[in-house]
């Protein structure tokens, strides 16, 4: 199915199904155990083995020897797999890591062996005896050091600069200017579930068990690292316990288990603990962030620039942190600037929402910064600059739909925002400063050609098969209701198989393209499918409805089942999108709303409530959406407070590598969320309508919770986290 041009009438807009808040029909089988996760599918394999990575101890250098003797002779062993004998590997783009060291060095912690052993403690014990000597080299692992090192590189979803009028010239003249530097620390993705494989060959087949959010490029990378044919690997992974990106291509734990079992002669399993993940995996990189905006006294923004600098691994990408300027907002004289700086840190990459989310974080506080200057209520100000097409591009780029300014004015009387004190530093609890602050939310809304296998057996069960993968989504959910709604059937009719490789190629899930980009290909599998019903009952397949299970034209109708006949009919299509893509920006977007109390004795903050008001197109699952929403939002919480990466600037690695030093949000810090979305469909995006959602939430969260502490406060941090030590010198007068 091609989708060139704008969706109009069709089997989804029913909304019998779609549309409804439905309960996972994955959730029993996860709340029972019987859902397995890649570590624990000992059942597709016998005698495996256990593998233990041993990370490198230097950031960077030279391998000069490995004695593993020791570890050899160790009980149970069976395989120690370094780069000497590895065999030769290939560099599987768009890694800036490889993912087996020798002799050179990358980052800390890169793999520099794999021990294979019986049991997992005889594996985890054997690889302490493995002896590395090391030759290390100065490293750079301080980005504000690097920043005048730093290059001109294009990021994974956008060039490096753009540029419109005379931005220098209309700053200079502006009535009221902004000029500030906003800083955000690299991020841990800290999902539940580690980086773990099950591997085994059979001849020269491999057999991939593993966590990974996109199946399709899971086997591309193997098939580069591990130098052999595509065709040669199947890769299956039906059940995720969350990725949020560090999962979107293939890492250490996948390519050291092959490795391993063919060493062995055995399956291997390996699973990333929790310490090594941090440095050996992939994270948020830290950015540095200015930006500048000059506006007129009635709050009309004139110029607008926003330069960001990142770092990473040579090879590797900036973070997108000004993409969220380049859509958000007016102002005819207009700069972007990205550049990288080469640190010798571990991979930066893709982590929920990159660009926007920490772009985000330094945009809605400097709007928030000017609002006070202009003395605007800073909703009113974002509503001001409000702009109804790419403000780059100018009118020729409409966007296909954009609802800001009434998320902006129904968040805003949900939230009470009418009750806020302009005023800071004015709002007391007992001992608590009281505070509320807002944030707009953007977050592009790209698709992927996806594809699936749909078909009907001869007792009218509807099941769908497509590599699509479910991190916790609730993608299972979401495609049964396409079928169920594309089809007539009840979703209790319609069968779900997801996340292995031998199923036809989806979009995956990342980059917030999933849902959407998933659901249109298993809605146009289902249309050649009741095509293909019709035709073989001698319908006319544009007159036919599908509706209860049956097929009906006039007074006549057949069941699914008599239509599908003693042998079923199965059928395979995808959607493949045109230049709606070009032709019209696509994105979602949302504002968010925030209430914090600081502790005026000890600067500790808590957030008291939140609220959000969403537009992205038809939300397929509200109860998933939500659940969605809210999980960005909590990750919002935790990068404004708490998450940090700590650099240890002399050795070159994480130091806070575990959950008990790398904070995130627990439930007691997030009291109480209210979520809205707004009803619309976007016809430009999908032939679903609906547009990406699963990263919206994290969009400018951040920003709301730093803007509220100001509020509380009258303390301005532009350094996050905004932990309790840098409020608490401003705060003394407060007490």
């Amino acid at each position: 199915m091609k989708f060139d041009k704008p969706a109009t009438a069709n089997a989804i807009d029913r909304g019998l199904v779609i549309g409804r808040s439905i309960d996972r029909i994955d959730g029993p089988a996860k709340v029972t155990g019987t859902a397995r996760y890649a570590y624990e599918r000992n059942e597709v394999a016998r005698n495996v083995a256990y593998g233990w990575i041993v990370g490198a101890a230097i950031a960077t250098g030279r391998i000069v020897q490995i004695d593993t003797k020791a570890a050899a002779a160790a009980p149970g062993v069976v395989a120690i797999v370094t780069y000497m004998n590895a065999g030769k590997l290939g560099q599987a783009k768009p890694h800036a890591s490889r993912m087996l060291a020798g002799p050179e060095v990358q980052h800390y912690d890169q793999a520099v062996a794999l021990v294979v052993a019986d049991t997992f403690e005889q594996a985890r014990d054997a690889a302490k005896l493995v002896r590395v000597d090391y030759a290390p080299r100065k490293g750079r692992f301080d980005l504000a050091a690097e920043k005048g090192n730093a290059i001109k590189k294009d990021g994974e979803f956008g060039v490096a600069d753009t540029a419109s009028g005379d931005f220098a010239g209309a700053f200079s003249r502006a009535a009221v200017k902004l000029d500030e530097t906003y800083t955000t620390p690299d991020h841990s993705h800290a999902m539940m579930e580690p980086h773990a494989t099950i591997a085994a060959w059979s001849g020269d087949k491999l057999m991939l068990w593993t966590s990974n959010q996109m199946i399709a490029w899971a086997v591309r990378d193997t098939a580069e690292t591990l130098l052999i044919p595509a065709s040669s690997i199947q890769v299956s992974s039906p059940f995720i316990g969350g990725g949020f990106g560090a999962k979107l291509w293939i890492r250490s734990d996948a390519i050291l288990a092959a490795l391993g079992a063919r060493a062995a002669r055995r399956p291997v399993k390996v699973a990333l603990s929790r310490p090594l993940i941090a440095n050996n995996t992939v994270h948020r990189p830290a950015t540095i962030q200015r930006v500048r905006i000059g506006a007129r006294s009635d709050g009309r923004i004139d110029a607008i620039a926003h330069e960001s600098w990142s770092g990473d691994l040579p090879g590797g990408k900036t973070e997108d942190a000004t993409f969220v300027t380049r859509l958000l907002y007016a102002g005819e004289h207009r700069m972007t600037a990205q550049r990288l700086a080469v640190l010798d840190l571990p991979e930066g990459n893709a982590m929920r929402a990159p660009g926007e989310a920490p772009g985000s974080m330094a945009l809605e506080v400097a709007m928030d910064e000017l609002a006070e200057k202009l003395d605007i209520d800073p909703v009113r100000l974002r509503i001001i600059n409000d702009v109804q097409y790419d403000p780059e591009k100018g009118l020729s780029r409409p966007f296909t739909s954009r609802k800001l300014v009434e998320c902006l004015t129904v968040g805003a009387q949900r939230f009470g925002w009418d009750k806020r004190n302009r005023k800071p530093a004015q709002v007391r609890d007992g001992r608590w400063l009281v505070g509320m602050g807002m944030a707009a939310a953007l977050r592009g809304n790209p698709v992927m050609d996806s594809a699936a296998r749909v078909g009907v057996d001869a007792k009218g069960v509807v099941t769908v098969e497509t590599d699509m993968t479910d991190i916790g989504t609730g993608s299972y959910t979401i495609i049964a209701q396409t079928a169920a709604e594309t089809m007539g059937v009840p979703l209790a009719q319609v069968r779900v198989k997801l996340g292995d490789s031998t199923f036809p190629v989806s979009a995956g899930s990342g980059g917030q393209w999933g849902a959407n980009s998933s659901t249109a290909g298993v809605y146009a599998a289902c249309m050649t499918l009741r095509q293909t019903l019709a035709k073989k009952t001698g319908f006319d397949a544009d007159e036919a409805r599908f509706e209860s299970g049956r097929i009906r034209v006039g007074n006549r109708s057949v069941t699914l089942a008599q239509a599908a006949g003693p042998d079923g009919v199965v059928v395979e299509d995808k959607v493949e999108f045109g230049d709606l893509q070009k032709r019209f920006a696509h994105a979602s977007f949302g504002a968010h709303f925030v209430e914090v109390g600081v502790d005026a004795m000890t600067g500790e903050t808590r957030v008291r409530r939140m609220a959000g008001v969403f537009a992205a197109g038809r939300i397929l699952n509200p109860k998933s959406a939500r659940n969605q929403v809210i999980g960005g939002m909590t990750m919002g919480v935790g990068a404004a407070l708490m998450e940090e990466l700590v650099v240890d600037k002399r050795h070159g690695y994480f130091v806070n590598h575990d959950l008990a030093e790398y904070q995130i949000p627990v439930h007691a810090d997030i009291p109480s969320q209210d979520v809205m979305f707004l009803d619309e469909l976007d016809d430009k995006s999908s032939p679903m309508k609906a547009k990406g959602v699963g990263e919206l939430g994290i969009c400018g969260a951040g920003a709301a919770v730093a803007n509220a502490i100001y509020n509380a406060t009258g303390i301005r941090v532009r350094d996050y986290p905004i932990t309790l030590d840098k409020l608490l010198p401003g705060l003394r007068s407060l007490a």
